[in-house]
């Protein structure tokens, strides 16, 4: 059976996807880790594009790629990261890691196993028209049957954003700290004191 364009495509894309994503893990370089995950999320946007989800993939483009993932590198490029010590742990966790990626290609197997055998797995999605908008129809599906989880999950997010600020905000002794609101109150008298000093005559 000849391979489709499409199927090409997406082995294209999910070979690049897989193999993006294990340059990820073992790069020497953060920065080239970060550069290699850019990598991983582009090609991923690529297999949202081709399953006809195009709103999915141009977030995860605009907001991944476009943002995150240029703070994470503009951050590791500034710290001074220690390699050395970064790979201290490597050696204790490589077998749970092992094992992780052999679940992984246990499963993909059994899925081209059972694809071989004809049992259909899950249902082929019909083909939709063409003045249908998947991203008309995820945003009725958050604000009608999942507005709850999107609401709950909102605010998680706004509890991780206020824990953060008040991690950094925290008092920490033998700092000091400047408050600007009590330094714009200051006035001369309370920071200056004029005082007369008799003058002596030569004698």
């Amino acid at each position: 059976m000849p391979i489709t364009p499409y199927e090409l495509l997406f082995y294209v894309f999910g070979a690049a996807t897989i193999g993006s994503a294990t340059a990820v893990i073992l790069a020497r370089n953060p920065v080239h880790s970060v550069l290699f995950l850019v990598l991983a999320f582009v090609s991923s946007a690529c297999l949202w594009v081709l399953l006809q989800a195009e709103f999915l993939g141009i977030a995860l483009v605009l907001v991944y790629v476009g943002a995150v993932m240029v703070l994470f590198l503009f951050v590791v490029m500034m710290l001074d990261v220690d390699l050395a010590a970064m790979r201290e742990g490597f050696t204790r966790y490589a077998p749970l890691g092992a094992l992780v990626a052999l679940l992984v290609v246990l499963e993909l197997g059994y899925v081209v196993w059972a694809r071989k055998l004809g049992i259909a797995l899950a249902p082929v999605p019909t083909p939709k028209p063409a003045d249908w908008s998947n991203t008309a129809e995820l945003g009725a599906e958050l604000y009608t049957r999942y507005v709850y989880p999107f609401e709950i999950a909102g605010v998680i997010l706004l509890v991780g954003i206020v824990a953060a600020i008040a991690l950094t905000l925290r008092r920490r002794p033998g700092t000091r700290t400047q408050d600007p609101a009590v330094q714009v109150r200051v006035k001369r008298g309370d920071r200056l004191r004029v005082v007369s000093v008799p003058t002596e005559e030569r004698r």
